[in-house]
């Protein structure tokens, strides 16, 4: 519903044109808003609810005039203009056009923030989204879907900043299916498909940062692959929820994640509860090794794999002896059965690192739905 605070403003402005005095009367017969110097009595609030029952759709009492403000057939609002000069007439007039049209903007692009939602959320046939875009003048393009994981923060104040960022173009949609997100639908037409990645990543670095800095919203924001049709927008936006997910499990240290990026992570995320079982009692047998827990070790672990199993260079990175790094990777061995110095043994502890990281988060999701 359009706000009382726009309606509020509106005739202000029309006061500040015109000096006439006036005040906006929902279609109950409800005081909404009037300048500052209107007056309000009993007997005009009667008035305006006559009106509202009857068939005029205009009425003069005493210096009053009051004019019911419709929308596709149906009142929306009563505007009550205190006539006290000739001209005021015109004036008055002009104020119905303008509370209907702001009325009328508001109501489409309510509709259209509908539309997008139903998109989004797969509730529309295919024949029915042609049907309606063509309606909202929406036309076909390459889109991605981003979605800003908010962290039920702010939900409000993210989407507003989102919408008055500098990038934002027209054929853009900003909008929300939930208390913890933001999704935008962001035209990509005018991004060259050789820079298309570059491209998508510089806009998730620009939406995280713009909301920490301007209302200090820690933000997560996963990002689909670009689709050229409009009922493809749903698969957009799957893929955008998905890569959050899946960077929760295995990206948790990236504020932005692609989803035509998570790699393995993908076809781990997917692996049924019983497989994944199956797996680490092969790797480790009965019990997860105790050293995985451990934050030193997992530390070097991790540098290790970040510098290609090279030794040296992680030795030196960790601002250790070569020989003491030996020495805790073969400590390592002796615990977990395998020599993460061979590539083998390295690819198969990095896949069950990542399998108890899926494990562990699905435990934990469902024990927070119980």
């Amino acid at each position: 519903m359009l706000s009382n605070q726009k309606l509020q403003n509106s005739l202000d402005e029309i006061k500040d044109i015109s000096r006439m005095e006036s005040a906006l009367y929902t279609s109950k017969g409800k005081l909404v808003a009037h300048t500052e110097a209107f007056p309000i009595t009993d007997t005009l609030e009667r008035v305006v609810v006559d009106i509202t029952n009857s068939m005029a759709e205009s009425q003069i009492y005493q210096d009053y005039h009051l004019y019911k403000i419709m929308v596709e057939g149906e009142m929306e609002y009563i505007l009550v203009c205190l006539v006290t000069e000739e001209n005021f007439n015109v004036c008055a007039q002009m104020a119905v056009c303008q509370i209907r049209n702001l009325v009328m903007s508001f109501a489409e692009q309510f509709d259209r923030n509908n539309f997008i939602q139903n998109i989004l959320l797969g509730n529309m046939l295919i024949v029915d989204i042609y049907g309606k875009a063509k309606r909202h003048h929406i036309m076909e393009g390459p889109r991605v879907v981003f979605v800003i994981d908010t962290g039920n923060k702010n939900n409000d104040v993210a989407m507003e900043l989102v919408k008055n960022l500098s990038d934002i173009r027209s054929g853009d949609f900003v909008t929300s299916v939930d208390q913890h997100s933001v999704v935008l639908v962001k035209d990509v037409s005018h991004i060259d498909d050789a820079d298309m990645e570059e491209m998508l990543h510089a806009i998730a670095c620009k939406l995280t940062d713009n909301l920490h800095m301007e209302a200090m919203i820690r933000v997560r924001v996963g990002y689909g692959n670009v689709v050229n049709q409009l009922p493809e927008i749903a698969e957009s936006y799957q893929e955008a929820k998905m890569a959050l997910e899946v960077g929760r499990v295995f990206y948790a240290e990236y504020d932005t994640i692609s989803y035509g990026k998570l790699g393995i992570g993908r076809l781990i995320y997917q692996l049924p509860m019983s497989l994944c079982n199956m797996f680490i009692k092969e790797v480790f047998g009965e019990k997860i090794p105790d050293i995985l827990d451990d934050e030193e070790a997992m530390s070097t672990i991790n540098k290790f794999f970040e510098n290609n199993l090279n030794i040296s260079e992680t030795a030196r990175q960790l601002y250790v002896h070569r020989n003491t790094l030996v020495y805790r990777l073969e400590r390592l061995e002796k615990i977990i059965g395998l020599d993460i110095r061979k590539f083998d043994d390295a690819m198969t502890f990095k896949l069950a690192l990542m399998v108890i990281s899926h494990m562990r988060y699905a435990r934990r999701q469902d024990t927070d739905q119980r």
